[in-house]
């Protein structure tokens, strides 16, 4: 057994995934910084922030300097910039901005074929009885069958678009895997590799769980239904409606089910009779800052839920998201913490036991970067974490397996660059998407770009495919720019994490999303302050987020995986004749929705102050109702908050619908469901 070693996590800061979807009312600054000199040159090293080879200075050589990064405003924040508010613009003083090792990128950009889709996580297993291990590869729509012992590997080919996700075994030893974009679950064969059924489900199924009694397959989907499927095939057994935006089912004691919520970050406690029993959240609170004043976080992003059973009996271990909510800089490397954590935005690990109290302020993952699974091993001492935003930063792990005290400490006792120890000498090639314990306590993980089987007993891979899926726009989204976070850790799955920023001089800003393509809806930002993708690129990936400057290639590479990213299905149910009644006001002139919110993503890209003493940019309403709260300070909890509350949204200076009956605006909130 391997002995336990700290992580060198080097210098860097941690970047926020307010990213390109961040709203400022900052001027476009010249990022001219980072170890690339000019724009197209990726790293020579792995230090500087500032010129090539000179390494970025410690906490306290920093203090030496007189360089202290003090929080923004008197509530504290975070530790880059120190921009202050003059008239109206967010003001940067003289300063070197946070930096650290930033990501290798190839200088001649490649495109995947076929679109690949955004990393989920969670995509792999091993059956119980422990000799195969079964992956499934969203980027090619396949699942493959890994024979432990003799590494052989047979494919189960399924339909384009399907995009597999999770994966459940049944007691039969059936693989139920759910297809993210397919709308079904399908149940495959594991002796034969072929799949015996197709069930249709919802329009987006994510999370899966397997009930001995009853023989049941729990399906949580993203429309909020939780579907209750017979192991063996056949109809559904029960269907519930909960709350949208479900991701992963656990089943908890007494026949109760824990479902977690993706950008909530919630573990909702269903009962038998299918109620909502109680609610649980990761905690909220104050937590050490490398320099400073503290940082106060509240959890977001749930990328995975697991079952656990400790000493207060079963309950769940959450990967999740922190986010600070103090005062946000748009500085050069504001969004970033010194040595690449301490960030505004960062992974976390929480242990939850329904009717238990709330855990401690989660910390202790270091410099990891979107951390996208976890796994708890056997007999729950150990926690292993795929973090794919490392993967392409010399140095950084993107597997990392740590003690359960350790990974789940509390940041509020533990600073935030204490790295964890880890039994993982060295992590595998390629981005680490997902991680699996067998029953006898070997951890497996899933590998992209290579698509590979790593496994911890003989530290050797074993090759899933050998057609490439590299796209150069992929990886870097996905990259940790070099503080600490990827664009993807606040556009999840290429949306958006629900959070709302406090920006200097801007204020509140709801993250957008970037789901169903974004190029034709420039100029971006909710100020509309960027008026191209190179520029947003520029401001907020090399500069904000303390990244490498682009090529122009680069960022075509980036734009053009981006405007892949499909929207989300509309929502499943919904009356029809309310859908009829509710566009037709959406189009009547005398309401006035469709004068800006028009075209095919419904919007003029116009920027116009409807009301709320700001212009502001027309969103696109494609897929609006996926993206509660809604207005650009998320104001409104609700489509029908938007609607009844003028202080939030603007008054009739932004449709005239004060005179919309109760019904009436009933019918017009289930047509911006059905977009």
């Amino acid at each position: 057994m391997r002995s336990p070693r700290r992580l060198d996590f080097g210098f860097s800061i941690v970047l926020v995934g307010a990213a390109l979807a961040a709203c400022s009312s900052s001027e476009l600054r010249q990022p001219g910084f980072g170890a690339a000199g000019d724009p197209g040159t990726t790293p020579a090293t792995t230090g500087a922030a500032g010129d090539i080879g000179v390494p970025f200075p410690t906490p306290n050589q920093m203090a030496d300097a007189g360089v202290i990064a003090m929080p923004v405003g008197s509530e504290g924040g975070t530790e880059g910039g120190g921009s202050t508010c003059v008239n109206g613009v967010a003001v940067a003083p003289p300063r070197p901005p946070g930096g650290g090792p930033q990501p290798t990128i190839p200088m001649t950009p490649t495109k995947a074929v076929t679109a690949v889709p955004p990393i989920s996580g969670g995509t792999l297993l091993v059956t119980a009885d422990g000799k195969t291990a079964v992956a499934a590869d969203p980027d090619r729509d396949q699942v493959y069958l890994v024979d432990v012992a003799s590494k052989s590997v047979r494919v189960t080919v399924l339909q384009p678009g399907d995009e597999p996700g999770r994966l459940v075994e049944d007691g039969a030893g059936r693989i139920h895997v759910a297809l993210r974009r397919g709308g079904a679950v399908v149940t495959i064969d594991p002796k034969t590799a072929t799949v015996t059924s197709r069930q249709a489900v919802c329009p987006a199924p994510r999370g899966l769980a397997y009930q001995v009694v009853g023989d049941l397959v729990h399906v949580a989907c993203t429309g909020g239904e939780l579907v209750s499927l017979p192991a063996a095939g056949g109809t559904a057994m029960r269907t519930l409606t909960l709350d949208r935006d479900l991701r992963d089912v656990v089943l908890g004691s007494n026949g109760t089910l824990l479902v977690s919520t993706f950008r909530k970050a919630e573990m909702l406690v269903v009962g038998t009779d299918g109620k909502v029993s109680s609610r649980q959240q990761p905690r909220a609170g104050m937590a050490l800052s490398i320099i400073g004043q503290p940082q106060n976080k509240t959890p977001s992003v749930a990328w995975r839920m697991v079952p656990y059973s400790g000493a207060s009996g079963a309950g769940v271990v959450m990967l999740h998201q922190t986010g600070v909510t103090d005062t946000i800089d748009p500085a050069r490397g504001g969004y970033a913490g010194v040595k690449g954590c301490g960030g505004i935005v960062q992974p976390a690990v929480s242990v939850l036991t329904p009717g238990g109290a709330t855990p401690p302020l989660a910390g202790g993952l270091g410099s990891l970067s979107l951390a996208v699974d976890v796994a708890v091993s056997p007999d729950g001492t150990k926690i292993a974490v795929a973090a794919p935003g490392n993967a392409e930063t010399t140095g950084q792990p993107s597997l990392v397996e740590g003690s359960m005290a350790q990974m789940t400490e509390s940041s509020a006792m533990t600073p935030p660059c204490v790295p964890p120890l880890s039994n993982v000498t060295s992590s595998p090639p390629g981005q680490v998407v997902a991680v699996m314990y067998s029953q006898s306590g070997v951890l497996f993980a899933q590998t992209r770009e290579p698509a590979a089987l790593w496994s911890s007993d003989t530290a050797t891979t074993i090759s899933l495919a050998s057609d490439s899926r590299a796209d150069t726009g992929h990886l870097i989204f996905h990259a940790n720019a070099g503080g600490g976070l990827a664009c993807a850790s606040c556009h999840p799955e290429g949306g958006e994490d629900g959070r709302v920023w406090n920006f200097v001089c801007a204020g509140a800003r709801r993250t957008q999303s970037i789901r169903g393509g974004i190029s034709a809806t420039a100029p971006f930002h909710w100020d509309g302050k960027e008026p191209d993708f190179s520029h947003l690129m520029d401001d907020v990936f090399s500069s904000r987020m303390a990244g490498p400057m682009l090529n122009t290639d680069q960022k075509t590479a980036i734009q053009s995986w981006v405007d892949t990213i499909p929207a989300l299905p509309a929502a499943a149910g919904l009356d029809s004749a309310a859908v009829v009644r509710g566009s037709t006001l959406f189009n009547d002139p005398k309401v006035g929705c469709a004068t800006c919110h028009a075209g095919s993503l419904l919007t003029n890209n116009a920027t116009v102050d409807v009301g709320t003493g700001q212009a502001f940019q027309v969103p696109s309403l494609r897929g609006v109702s996926w993206r509660a709260p809604f207005m650009h300070n998320g104001c409104a909890a609700t489509l029908a908050d938007r609607f009844g509350n003028a202080s939030c949204s603007g008054g009739d200076k932004h449709g005239l619908t004060s005179t919309l009956t109760a019904a009436q605006v009933s019918d017009l909130t289930t047509y911006l469901q059905s977009l």
